[in-house]
């Protein structure tokens, strides 16, 4: 049932990444073809509004079919006022945009309803403090509860944390000890730790473990929306990273999962509820917004690539460049896809 779940889930954030696309392409006056999600043999489908809307053997993708949109077929272009390569280069990359859009405005969205359900966060209260660290030299111990930082009220451990990680100067908390209030002063030094990427780094610390205590949090609309606001960011910034140290060697090729992966770890989540289910949906729906805009001529990035040569230059590439390009994007997303379930098939066997 967790795997139905999950396909489910993924279904729905391809639905509204294609969806972005089709609303911005009937806005332009744009005629769409075909809404499929998955790609390979037609299982299902119906008639509306012009488009034939159906569902696919393949759940590994989506797509939106416009007139005159033949990637590489240029033969088949239409000149037609309703057709998509007759619309400007920037009501073109509008439309290429919309998808990514929808994707980042479903992960606001779906953050948003997480707020409004009280999230779970960890509570600022310390569980082991290291000896000889700055925090056993200021007399910090073991329950203590931080209340603030510098006057900056502290709710949640990853606020602290956040705080603490960001100065080498003195800093001065406000903490809970057997029902009292306590102020002590002391100044994070420099440690080694590892990054999320596993990656050895010098960080600002004072020597202290949570107790592992979890409290929800109860938001106001406006704080709501700010938490909303500060997830889509957070998580927008740790994939474009992602891709960074991907890239760059610094996270190994071995580390890249694929659809498998995406459904797997959805299908863990939803044994622990409707949140956990929110939460890997609206960080699934940023990953599909942001790998969207790659300068991958087979993605909407590379697209946009296209229609941003041709408003600079005023001519489009020509025939022959644009399907070569668009085949070469197509094996190496071929490639990244075939690796990606390659890591997967040895991750379930492991």
């Amino acid at each position: 049932m967790s795997w139905i779940i999950a396909l489910l889930v993924l279904s729905a954030l391809i639905f509204f990444h294609e969806l972005g696309h089709y609303a911005m392409a009937r806005y332009m006056g744009v005629f769409v073809e075909v809404f499929s999600i998955g790609f390979g043999k037609k299982l299902f489908s119906f008639k509306m509004f012009g488009t034939d809307w159906r569902i696919a053997a393949i759940p590994l993708g989506g797509y939106v079919k416009m007139k005159g949109q033949e990637d590489l077929d240029p033969s088949a272009r239409s000149s037609d006022d309703d057709s998509y390569n007759s619309k400007t280069p920037l009501q073109r990359i509008a439309i290429l945009l919309a998808g990514p859009a929808a994707n980042f405005i479903l992960a606001f969205m779906l953050y948003f309803a997480i707020a409004l359900g009280s999230p779970p966060a960890i509570t600022p209260i310390i569980g082991e403090v290291v000896a000889d660290s700055p925090a056993a030299k200021a007399g910090l111990k073991s329950g203590d509860r931080i209340l603030s930082i510098d006057t900056i009220t502290i709710e949640t451990w990853k606020e602290m944390a956040e705080l603490i990680s960001s100065t080498q100067k003195p800093i001065f908390l406000q903490i809970e000890r057997d029902g009292y209030i306590e102020q002590i002063s002391l100044t994070p030094t420099l440690k080694e730790t590892t990054n999320i990427f596993k990656e050895k780094i010098q960080r600002p610390m004072i020597g202290i473990s949570s107790a592992g205590k979890i409290h929800t949090q109860n938001l106001s609309l406006s704080e709501s929306v700010v938490y909303a606001s500060e997830q889509t960011y957070e998580a927008s910034k740790l994939i474009f990273l992602s891709v960074q140290k991907l890239l760059s060697g610094a996270v190994p090729a071995s580390e890249l999962g694929g659809v498998v992966s995406i459904v797997k770890i959805t299908s863990d989540a939803s044994s622990q509820g409707w949140m956990a289910i929110l939460f890997f949906a609206a960080l699934i729906s940023v990953n599909l917004g942001v790998l969207n805009l790659l300068p991958i001529p087979a993605l909407d990035g590379g697209h946009i690539m296209f229609n941003i040569y041709e408003l600079i230059t005023k001519k489009a590439p020509s025939e022959a460049v644009f399907v070569k390009l668009t085949i070469a994007g197509w094996v190496m997303l071929l490639a990244l896809m075939s690796l990606g379930l390659y890591n997967d098939i040895n991750r379930l066997i492991q």
